[in-house]
């Protein structure tokens, strides 16, 4: 396995656990404003505080870890997406300082203000929908080389059925995530009407997943037929996911057994997520940037799999730590301390 291999793996490995930690944050904020706006905030609300206090600072690590990386290992990224990414990532940045700021004037005593939820609410979709067009723009059709120039076709990306898909496919993957696992959440806290209510949830986001994906998949027969043609061939990593997703599914919907059935959820995603990288190399950049091409010098490469590795054998342990330690304390999870 060559340095580039490993390097985009440990990479994508950073990536998948953003998707999760950061789904789980997202739609936990949504779902606290649609519990203030319904009036059923008393029911979901103290469960979904109880789950971001600890852990909201820790989100965006993994974040950080997989596009310093990403610059790191493979140079012309940055000057490819520097141009694309300026208005969907300055649109991102604007919405995680908003986000942010809620739990600021939450500590000033403002955390019932019906405004600042709901841009906390909105933002958690908002943001992986911005964040989306990252992985949209990889697949080709809106960069385009002039010279030494690289043209950003603004017009191309928001007119475009499949970064509408794959939009849609964020948000609603954000949802199903967050309420599987809050309703796991809610079932180790001993609150009945709380997993009542995040049960209901996490069925009714389970089918416009899929459909989201199917999307995505037809869309993407049109937009690159050449992925669409590779991804065929690893048709076997999608049937995992959704056998998956239906194992989950199962359990939610029999009410039992909710701490495996988000396994199952994580499952789901790390078969589709990685059955969508491995399809789509060996390409970052379509047609621009290949890992192979565009890899950092073989010392530097070897430096940075050594490094990130590391960083990944240690958060993934502090992570666990603090889910041990805080979030699943059993004092703190049934609200005791």
């Amino acid at each position: 396995m060559t340095v580039e291999i490993i390097g985009i793996t440990v990479l994508w490995l950073f990536l998948y656990g953003y998707v999760i930690v950061a789904s789980i944050d997202f739609g936990a904020g949504f779902f606290a404003f649609y519990g203030k706006w319904t009036k059923r905030d008393h029911v979901i609300n103290q469960v979904i505080k109880r789950y971001l206090n600890p852990v909201w600072e820790v989100t965006n690590v993994f974040f950080v870890f997989f596009f310093v990386g990403l610059v790191g290992f493979f140079p012309d990224t940055a000057y490819y997406y520097g141009s694309a990414l300026l208005i969907p990532g300055s649109v991102a940045l604007i919405l995680l300082a908003i986000r942010g700021s809620f739990y600021a004037f939450e500590n000033y005593g403002s955390k019932q203000n019906m405004v600042y939820l709901f841009l906390y609410g909105a933002t958690g979709l908002l943001i992986p929908a911005s964040l989306s067009t990252a992985l949209t723009i990889s697949e080709g059709g809106f960069l385009q080389k002039e010279g030494d120039k690289v043209v950003f076709l603004a017009k191309e990306l928001f007119t475009s059925p499949y970064s509408w898909s794959v939009v849609f496919l964020a948000i609603v993957s954000v949802l199903f995530i967050s309420a599987a696992f809050l309703t796991y959440y809610a079932d180790r806290a001993g609150d009945i009407e709380a997993r009542t209510l995040l049960r209901r949830f996490a069925l009714f986001w389970s089918p416009p997943t899929i459909v989201a994906s199917f999307l995505v998949f037809v869309a993407l027969s049109e937009h690159n037929p050449e992925h669409f043609a590779n991804a065929l061939k690893y048709w076997w990593m999608f049937a995992l996911s959704l056998l998956c997703f239906f194992v989950a599914s199962y359990f939610i919907y029999k009410q039992k057994r909710y701490g495996t059935a988000f396994i199952f959820v994580m499952f789901q995603f790390f078969f589709a997520f990685f059955g969508y990288g491995v399809s789509h190399l060996p390409y970052i950049l379509y047609p621009y940037v290949t890992i192979h091409d565009s890899v950092t010098n073989i010392t530097m490469a070897t430096a940075l799999v050594v490094v990130f590795i590391a960083g990944l054998l240690l958060l993934v342990p502090s992570l666990y730590l603090l889910m041990r330690l805080f979030l699943f304390d059993a004092d703190y999870v049934k609200g005791k301390k």
